[in-house]
């Protein structure tokens, strides 16, 4: 090995002496709110203080960051070229950080889904996710907001909808449909065969906040099969799709099913089928995740996992003859 004059080793980069840390923290709040005050109350100390750091700054790398015209202040070009670099080092730092916060929680997933999708299809299968991964403790957060990953600490969610989740890793899980069911016991007490017939049952209606225009109402499925003489202002209302398939199942009236939710309740026999197949609507279920936390062994476990159950129900609605909806994976 040789070594130039200044002592360093001869082929490697030579280091150069980096502004502190503190001064290059405060030149990007600064250089976000271009202002003084702002900067100064998000980093909790005093306008001077912050005057003081980006002079510091200026000072070492010599040259002028910013111009200050009275009260404003904007970047000069050369802020405009220091800016870029010095806002991506921090954010790889801050997900540096994140990745090892979540190694140090390892053994603990945060999955978020919605209320009914966590009773009627999580629940009944997480067993078989434990059993696969004792050493991970799944804490289920039932919720139809958005999750916000970093202040509710989520890892991964399912989330009902379009698919369109901006800056997230979205797959594709379960597409979904609605078809007509009720409890064996009803079916028995009511002369079901076709539309027409719902006349002299009650209907249970699912109002769940799901924004989706392709999802039909019983007016609409109704009239779509020209069962107009049916009322439809009938019949109890529920928030929640579990709590519709919950009256249903005690034998309560009809419901219009969500197909995903009800696979289990037809399956072990709680809720049969009417009618005809189900009718595809354009909202589904996706995976959704940071693309930062993808690479977490806990999360690629748990969507890996998702993934399998999903093919696996499927494959079992096919061969059972049972309305079903497809895996993507």
């Amino acid at each position: 090995m040789t070594f130039a004059p200044d002592g360093i080793a001869a082929g490697r980069p030579s280091r150069r002496r980096l502004p502190p840390l503190v001064a290059l923290r405060t030149f990007e709040v600064v250089a976000r709110h271009l202002s003084l005050v702002q900067a100064a109350d998000e980093l909790c100390v005093t306008p001077a203080a912050v005057s003081h750091q980006i002079r510091t700054l200026e000072a070492h790398l010599g040259v002028p960051l910013f111009r200050r015209a009275g009260r404003s202040i904007a970047l000069t070009d050369a802020g405009q070229t220091f800016l870029p670099g010095i806002r991506g080092g921090f954010e790889m730092m801050s997900e540096a950080v994140g990745q090892l916060e979540g190694l140090n929680q390892a053994s603990v997933l945060t999955v978020s889904v919605a209320p009914s999708f966590a009773v009627k299809w999580l629940m009944p299968r997480l067993d078989r996710f434990q059993k696969l991964h004792p050493n991970i403790d799944v804490r289920v957060a039932a919720t139809t907001q958005l999750s916000n990953f970093t202040s509710d600490n989520v890892d991964i969610a399912v989330r009902y909808g379009k698919g369109s989740y901006p800056d997230l890793a979205v797959e594709h899980l379960l597409s979904e449909a609605v078809i007509p069911v009720c409890s064996p016991v009803l079916l028995k007490e009511k002369r079901l065969q076709q539309p027409k017939d719902l006349s002299t049952t009650t209907l249970l209606h699912d109002d769940s906040p799901d924004s989706d225009p392709t999802c039909p109402s019983w007016q609409a499925w109704l009239r779509a099969r020209g069962a107009t003489s049916v009322d439809v202002a009938r019949g109890p209302r529920f928030t929640q799709s579990s709590l519709v398939l919950d009256a249903a199942i005690q034998g309560s009236g009809v419901a219009l099913a969500k197909a995903t939710l009800v696979e289990n309740d037809l399956r072990e026999g709680r809720l049969v089928k009417l009618f005809e197949a189900p009718q595809p609507v354009d909202f589904a279920y996706y995976i959704v995740a940071p693309h930062r936390l993808l690479s977490l062994p806990k999360v690629a476990a748990f969507a890996a996992w998702l993934r399998s159950e999903a093919s696996n129900e499927t494959n079992k609605a096919g061969n059972e003859n049972l309305p079903h909806v497809a895996a993507v994976r």
